[in-house]
């Protein structure tokens, strides 16, 4: 005599349902990526070894100093920032 048990159907995971499909694949025009010794900037290849001009891109720094108003309490520090872009 055989018994059979009915399985109970899977539950699916909470996370499937924000799951999306990988976006549309795009073609770099680069190849390769390497940092030139000289200027220490990444040099852009395609898959012949032609340089490949990435266009310009802005730098930025940053600076940050620390203030404090109250030498014997560490309750009245404070910073200053300033950040600068290219």
């Amino acid at each position: 005599m055989t018994t059979s048990f009915a399985l109970p159907s899977p539950t699916r995971p909470w996370g499937a349902s924000r799951l999306a499909p990988y976006p549309t694949v795009i073609r770099r025009p680069h190849a390769t990526v390497a940092i030139d010794p000289t200027t220490q900037l990444g040099v852009f290849r395609d898959r012949v070894g032609q340089v490949v001009e990435m266009g310009k891109h802005g730098t930025s720094s940053g600076t940050e100093t620390s203030t404090t108003t109250n030498s014997d309490s560490k309750n009245d520090q404070g910073h200053d920032q300033d950040s600068n872009q290219d």
